[in-house]
C-alpha cells in the first residue's frame, strides 16, 4: 500500500502539468492579485484541497442518502465566483460587500473581517473551485470515485485521496505565490494593479459563465483531445504491477470469503450464512423465505442482475440445477442486486424472470442489504448453504459449474436425499480468451475513456478521434454525463476498439414506448451479415426497453472497432460488456 500512496502523491504533483487543470490557473491568479498577503495563496490552496477531498469521498453518499444534486453545488460555486468577480471589477460593489461583512462581524465577532484580502477570502474562492474542479483521472482517482460511488470509503481510501491532494497542493501553492509576486510586487506591473484586478474579475465572471453552461468541461475535453499523450503518460505511471495490486486490495478484490477459502476441494469455506429478510420485495412467488424456514434444505443463493452478461450466461446452469434437484431438497434463491437505477424496477425484473424461464423465488435487493450482509462484491456470485445453515462453497463469476453441481449433490446426500448421480450437462460458454473489460460510460465508474475517463457530470461536446486504442472508447458529439450513464443528443457517437467474440450494449430508450435508433458500423462499414448480433437489424439497433442488446457475434475471438451513431436525443448508454 505504501507504493500506492507514493504514486498517488506523484500523480498529484504532475497534475499541475495537465491540460484539464489549466482553466483553473487563471482563476487562481485572478484571486491572489487582490492582495500582497501571503495568506491568500495559502487560503485558496487549502480551500481547493478540502472541498475537492470532501466532495470526492462523500458526494455519492450524500446523493443517495439525502438526494443531494451535485449540480446544486456547482451553482453555489458559480454564485461565489460571480460575486467575487463583481467586487473586483466594481469598487463600489466591493465597498458594499465589506460594509455588509462588517455588520455581520459586529454580530458574530470578528468572523469575516478583511475577508477579501486575507486567508478567508482565498479559502472561500478555493472552496468554490474545489467543487467545480475535477482533475485528469488515471486509474487511482477512477478507483477512488468507484469506491465512493458504492459507499466503500475506508481509511485507506481516505489516505490515498489525501496523498493525491497533498501532491496537487504543493505546486498549486507555488504557482499562486509565484503569480502573486509577479503581478503584485513587480515594480513594472505595480502601476497596473487596478487594471490587473479588473481583468482578473472579468476572468472570474467568464469562468462562472463557463461553469454554468458546462463549457468548462468542454474546454477541458478539447485540451485533452489536443494533448492526448498526457493522459496516456499518467495512466502508464499509475498502472504498474505494485499499484494495480494495491488498487485491487483497496477495492476488496481479495477480501471476504474469497480471500479465505480453500479452493482445493468441493467445499472452500465453512461460515454461517446471513438471512434474506432485508430484501425489498419477493417475486416468483411473493412470500418471503428465511434461513430458519429452510433449515434441513440445501440452499443456493445466486446474486445476479438482469443486464449482466456474465449472470445471463450463468442462469442456464442455475435454472437447470433447480429444475433437477428441487424435488430432492434444493432451494435456489435469486438475489437480484441492481447495478443501475433502472434495474430496480419490479416490472423489469419480472420481465427478466419470464425471459430467462426462472422458476425459483427471486428477492429484489434494491438497497444491496443482502449483498452487504454476504460481503459480496461480484456479479454473478453463488453461495451454497448446507442443511445446517452454513456456507460451504462460494463461486464468483463464470465457470466451475461441474464442481458446484457435485457440491450440491454431496450436500443433498449428507441431508439424506437419494439423488441421480449424473450431471445436468449444460454447456459451459465461459469465454476462454482475455476479452476487453466491461466498459462504463457514467462518471462514477468511467475508466476506459480516451483520451481520458470522464469522471464528472455535465454536458460536454466531444470531437471523436480517427482511431481509438484497443480496449478503450471515445465519445463524439454532445453528451450529458451522469453517474450511471451517458445520454446522447441526436448525431452523437461512440467509438469502441475491442477484442471479443460477442459485444453487448446496455441501453435505455429516451422515454417509455420510444423506439430509438442506433446505427452500428464495424471498421467503418455498416454491421450486417454473419457478424451482426441478435439485436442488430441491418446495421441498426432498435432501443425499445431498458436491457442488454447483443450487437456483435463473430463466432470466434476477433478484434475490431465499432462505431455507434445515435439517431435520437435522450437515449441512455450504460455499459459495454464482452464475451
Amino acid at each position: 500500500m505504501l507504493i500506492l500512496y507514493g504514486v498517488a502523491f506523484i500523480s498529484g504533483l504532475l497534475t499541475i502539468l495537465a491540460p484539464c487543470i489549466w482553466p483553473l490557473l487563471p482563476i487562481v491568479l485572478a484571486d491572489v492579485t487582490q492582495t500582497k498577503s501571503k495568506k491568500r495563496p495559502l487560503g485558496i490552496t487549502l480551500g481547493v484541497a478540502i472541498s475537492f477531498t470532501v466532495l470526492t469521498l462523500s458526494v455519492s453518499g450524500l446523493e443517495s442518502s439525502i438526494g443531494l444534486n451535485p449540480n446544486v453545488l456547482r451553482k453555489i460555486a458559480v454564485i461565489v465566483l460571480v460575486v467575487l468577480g463583481i467586487t473586483m471589477v466594481i469598487p463600489k460593489a466591493s465597498q458594499l460587500l465589506e460594509t455588509r461583512i462588517s455588520r455581520l462581524s459586529g454580530r458574530f465577532g470578528q468572523v469575516g473581517r478583511n475577508s477579501r484580502t486575507d486567508f478567508r477570502g482565498g479559502f472561500i474562492t478555493g472552496l468554490a473551485l474545489g467543487i467545480v474542479w475535477a482533475p485528469c483521472s488515471g486509474p487511482i482517482l477512477a478507483s477512488i470515485a468507484t469506491l465512493a460511488a458504492t459507499n466503500k470509503v475506508s481509511g485507506q481510501v481516505v489516505l490515498v485521496t489525501l496523498f493525491y491532494v497533498a501532491g496537487v497542493s504543493i505546486p498549486l501553492f507555488g504557482f499562486a505565490v509565484g503569480g502573486q509576486r509577479l503581478l503584485v510586487n513587480s515594480r513594472r506591473l505595480s502601476k497596473y494593479t487596478g487594471k490587473i484586478q479588473i481583468a482578473s474579475g472579468v476572468v472570474l465572471i467568464l469562468t462562472a459563465v463557463a461553469i454554468q453552461t458546462n463549457y468548462d468541461k468542454t474546454l477541458e475535453a478539447k485540451l485533452l483531445n489536443a494533448i492526448p499523450s498526457y493522459s496516456s503518460a499518467l495512466t502508464k505511471i499509475e498502472s504498474g504491477n505494485g499499484v494495480t495490486k494495491a488498487l485491487n486490495s483497496l477495492k476488496g478484490k481479495s477480501s471476504g470469503v474469497l480471500g479465505s477459502r480453500n479452493t482445493a476441494g468441493l467445499f472452500n469455506t465453512n461460515t454461517p450464512a446471513a438471512d434474506f429478510t432485508a430484501g425489498t420485495k419477493w417475486l416468483n412467488p411473493s412470500s418471503p423465505l428465511t434461513l430458519a424456514g429452510l433449515k434441513g434444505k440445501v440452499v443456493l443463493v445466486d446474486f445476479w442482475t438482469y443486464t449482466c452478461i456474465n449472470c445471463i450466461r450463468t442462469l442456464p446452469h442455475v435454472t437447470a440445477w433447480y429444475n433437477k434437484y428441487q424435488p430432492y431438497g434444493l432451494q435456489v434463491i435469486g438475489v437480484h442486486s441492481p447495478e443501475f437505477a433502472f434495474e430496480k424496477d419490479t416490472n423489469n425484473v419480472l420481465s427478466a424472470i419470464k425471459r430467462f424461464n426462472i422458476k425459483y423465488p427471486v428477492v429484489q435487493d434494491n438497497q444491496l442489504d443482502i449483498w452487504n450482509a454476504y460481503n459480496n462484491q461480484y456479479w454473478p456470485a453463488e453461495y451454497l448453504i448446507d442443511a445446517k445453515g452454513n456456507i460451504r462453497r462460494v463461486d464468483f463469476g463464470e465457470g466451475q459449474y461441474d464442481q458446484m453441481e457435485k457440491a450440491i449433490q454431496a450436500l443433498l446426500i449428507d441431508a439424506g436425499a437419494k439423488i441421480p448421480s449424473s450431471l445436468t450437462g449444460v454447456k459451459d460458454v465461459t469465454p476462454k480468451i482475455q476479452n476487453t473489460p466491461e466498459t462504463y460510460f457514467g462518471s462514477a465508474r468511467s475508466e476506459y475513456g480516451y483520451p481520458q475517463p470522464i469522471n464528472v457530470n455535465g454536458t460536454f461536446a466531444f470531437k471523436i478521434p480517427d482511431s481509438v486504442p484497443v480496449n478503450q472508447f471515445a465519445f463524439g458529439g454532445t453528451w450529458q454525463i451522469a453517474d450511471e450513464y451517458a445520454q446522447a443528443t441526436a448525431g452523437a457517437t461512440i467509438k469502441e476498439s475491442f477484442t471479443a467474440t460477442h459485444v453487448y450494449f446496455i441501453l435505455k430508450p429516451s422515454k417509455v414506448g420510444a423506439q430509438d435508433r442506433v446505427l452500428v458500423s464495424l471498421n467503418g462499414t455498416p454491421l450486417t451479415g454473419p457478424y451482426a448480433g441478435a439485436d442488430d437489424k441491418a446495421g441498426e439497433l432498435l432501443v425499445d426497453s431498458d436491457r442488454l442488446y447483443e450487437v456483435y457475434n463473430s463466432g470466434q475471438p476477433s478484434r475490431g472497432t465499432l462505431t455507434f451513431t445515435f439517431a435520437n436525443s435522450g437515449t441512455q448508454a450504460y455499459t459495454f460488456t464482452f464475451g
